[in-house]
């Protein structure tokens, strides 16, 4: 059984998410033999130096987990990018690449954020190319903490603004580059989140039937994960 989830969105305060993920650690992924975390674990990641003190709580927990003998694999998402080596050390997290093909209850499957395939908005999508500039991202790290974090605090005012003022559909996936992605990598189902739009998604490929899944956005009426195994995949939420 392998679990997956993305688009918790942590914040750095006390928060029922918080503590949902920490019951995800200690309870659901203790059975699991492996852990997809699909990006936007956390609401920002300013860098390892701050994240590390911020998020202490699930770091600790992470590495418990990891310890026990289930591997966690990360994929960045629009918020926290920035994850980086030490954090990888600290939680036990294995970072893997986006997008990335890995075999799921004996199925080849595609896993990403997703943004990257919401081909449509190219304002984010310029914004993205910067944000990944390895130099930027430098200058940025070597920014003051409070600084850092003025910023990312800003930039997500300012995201949740545009999106109030953009069409709900150039913020969705575009059909033509999850069906070009899938093809180029050859496989039939592709999970994903990003898009805050959980749903199961059957398109065709070509000859071929194929599937997307997407991931569902944690609020702390309802925290869910997807449990995959050789029989299929079901929706799952934390009880506490």
């Amino acid at each position: 059984m392998i679990l997956l989830l993305s688009d918790l969105h942590l914040p750095n305060e006390p928060s029922p998410l918080r503590e949902g993920f920490l019951h995800f650690l200690a309870g659901p992924a203790r059975q699991a033999q492996g852990v997809y975390i699909l990006g936007d674990l956390f609401e920002y990641w300013v860098g390892d130096d701050v994240g590390l003190e911020d998020y202490a709580p699930e770091i600790t927990a992470l590495r418990a987990l990891t310890a026990s003998g289930v591997p966690v694999y990360f994929i960045a998402g629009n918020r926290d990018f920035l994850v980086g080596r030490r954090c990888a050390q600290a939680s036990g997290m294995q970072i893997l690449r986006d997008p990335v093909v890995v075999e799921l209850g004996g199925v080849p499957t595609l896993l990403s954020h997703g943004d990257l395939l919401c081909t449509d908005d190219r304002g984010y999508q310029r914004w993205r190319r910067f944000a990944h500039n390895r130099v930027a991202q430098w200058l940025f790290l070597r920014l003051p903490k409070a600084r850092r974090h003025r910023i990312a605090g800003g930039l997500r005012r300012q995201s949740g603004a545009e999106k109030r003022n953009k069409p709900a559909a150039i913020m969705d996936v575009n059909a033509q580059a999850v069906q070009a992605t899938m093809l180029r990598y050859g496989v039939t189902r592709l999970i994903h989140g990003h898009t805050h739009r959980p749903a199961d998604h059957l398109l065709r490929l070509g000859p071929q039937r194929g599937t997307r899944l997407v991931l569902a956005d944690w609020h702390p009426q309802r925290m869910e994960y997807l449990s995959v195994d050789a029989q299929g995949c079901v929706r799952r939420c934390i009880e506490r």
